[in-house]
């Protein structure tokens, strides 16, 4: 993964606790989607992959933020994310209760699934 050092500067200015836990997202997406690139985007840390958006992520004052999800993963996953704290395309949680990888990972692959199927209505597949 291409790392970025304004992501590097926005980690380092978040608490301990938000920084550990959006370190870890950034592990795991790095781990997933070697290809991927950080940046800022929006004024939070945001991966992209062929110039798409994979996902984002933020730090606040009492939670970690990672964004977008689909109605469509919020329906598939709606058990596993039971008690989390959701809005419209966001999920949040404290970096007492992180995100399971695994809910993680097929959060990551949904967005690369979408992606896919985006690019390829773009050539007309």
């Amino acid at each position: 993964m291409t790392g970025d050092p304004a992501v590097d500067a926005y980690l380092a200015k978040q608490p301990d606790q938000q920084r550990a836990a959006l370190e870890h997202l950034r592990a795991q997406v790095g781990s997933l989607v070697p290809d991927a690139v950080e940046s800022i985007s929006y004024a939070i840390p945001a991966f992209k992959l062929r110039g798409h958006g994979i996902v984002w992520m933020a730090g606040w004052k009492a939670h970690c933020s990672i964004y977008p999800l689909t109605d469509a993963f919020l329906a598939d996953h709606a058990s596993e994310l039971e008690g989390s704290g959701q809005g419209k395309g966001t999920l949040r949680f404290s970096p007492d209760a992180p995100l399971p990888d695994p809910l993680l990972e097929a959060l990551i692959r949904a967005r690369l699934s979408d992606i896919e199927a985006d690019e390829r209505q773009a050539l007309g597949r």
